[in-house]
């Protein structure tokens, strides 16, 4: 087998773990009904499961940094398993919550050792396309993963999905084992060193812009299947046909991205692209309160969409270029906040359901996008006067 293929098995590993992340908010509705909880407790799961991967994956791979990759990557998918597994067979929230927690711990080790497999496999100045690969496996979970969930939760109840995940699991490590080669571990970086990059003011500000705008993204996007059928007024028949417009829509909003950095630079193309992220939500607070038409609510969602993650590769980018000798933790960090901001994101959509209504998730997502554009044009004039005197390096 060669080792393209062996990549593209790595990223089909990493869609089952996007999967098993994401499906939650394509079920919501479904969890919250049979389970008899809120539906706020019901995106408390969201929360728990991007808590527990943001804080404890970097904890767990400096841990097992020197552990030989293949090994700890067939293990941490077998974490994994086992998670979809009590997920599948145990009852109740509290259980189910926990499953969630053994679930993440393996998911985020998964990720990381397969980044880090495609990486090291890839031939050689391939390796910026092997990461994108396996990161597009992620990606694919919620173009593909989420209405397809939503499909299988329907027709055999929530559950069933957390099994079928466990079953290809199952499969995929026993695949692992016998196609991915013995790679030794690395020398760990201690977590010291990791966080002492915050204390940089350009690195905070970088991460801040991640915080606010994934953050604001996931307010309103953890609740979207309850949003859509209860506020927005579509019907369960075409709840599965939007989810998968919505993720064909980010896979053509990260595309358009990385095109727009290339060509037009970073900064230009996270603001605009933050700004229609902030008009996408705006129009659909004002069209879900003055029309019960479902086309042109399909039609924003899939701009919204598209803005939204036309910042996903841009802002990577801009965390590497900030400390371009040190992207490895660079690009951790900024995993561990896309993590921590949608946990955060998930927390508080939960608390201005209950406090104030289901239909105040898209303004109050808005706010945390407008404070992401803040944050771009301060990191922006913080850059911009650290390079005063050296004109060959502008500032996009």
């Amino acid at each position: 087998m060669s080792n393209t293929w062996k990549i593209y098995i790595l990223a089909l590993v990493s869609f089952l773990v996007g999967t098993s992340e994401y499906v939650i908010s394509g079920i919501l509705d479904t969890i919250s009904d049979t389970m008899g909880i809120s539906v706020t407790s019901a995106g408390q799961l969201v929360t728990i499961f991007s808590f527990v991967y943001a804080i404890f994956t970097p904890i767990l791979m400096a841990l097992t940094a020197k552990v030989e990759r293949q090994k700890l990557l067939v293990t941490a998918l077998g974490i994994f398993v086992l998670g979809n597994v009590l997920s599948f067979v145990l009852p109740g929230y509290e259980l189910f919550v926990a499953a969630r927690i053994i679930m993440a711990l393996g998911a985020g080790m998964v990720v990381v050792t397969a980044l880090d497999i495609a990486a090291k496999i890839a031939a050689p100045g391939k390796q910026a396309s092997a990461i994108a690969t396996v990161v597009m496996g992620f990606t694919a979970s919620l173009i593909i993963g989420v209405p397809l969930g939503r499909i299988v939760a329907s027709e055999f109840g929530w559950r069933s999905v957390f099994g079928l995940l466990a079953l290809a699991g199952l499969l995929a490590m026993v695949v692992l084992y016998f196609a991915i080669p013995r790679i030794k571990g690395d020398a760990p970086v201690p977590l010291s060193k990791q966080l002492a990059f915050l204390k940089n003011g350009n690195v905070s500000l970088g991460l801040g812009i991640t915080f606010f705008w994934l953050g604001g993204y996931s307010i309103a996007y953890t609740y979207i299947s309850p949003y859509l059928l209860d506020v927005a007024g579509l019907n369960e028949g075409m709840l599965s046909g939007v989810l998968l417009a919505f993720g064909i829509a980010s896979l053509v909003g990260s595309k358009f991205g990385g095109f727009s950095t290339d060509k037009w630079g970073v900064f230009p193309t996270l603001t605009w692209g933050m700004l229609l992220h902030v008009a996408a939500l705006l129009l659909l607070s004002i069209t879900v309160a003055f029309t019960n038409s479902w086309l042109p609510i399909v039609g924003i969602l899939v701009l919204w969409s598209f803005a939204a993650w036309s910042s996903g590769p841009t802002q990577q980018l801009n965390l590497v270029r900030i400390e371009p000798n040190y992207s490895g933790i660079m690009l951790s960090l900024n995993q561990s906040m896309m993590q921590l901001s949608m946990a955060a994101g998930a927390g508080i959509g939960g608390i201005m359901i209950d406090q104030v209504s289901l239909s105040s998730i898209t303004w109050i997502g808005m706010i945390g996008v407008i404070l992401a554009i803040v944050a771009v044009f301060m990191l922006k004039l913080r850059m911009s006067a650290g390079k005063q005197g050296a004109p060959a390096r502008s500032v996009q």
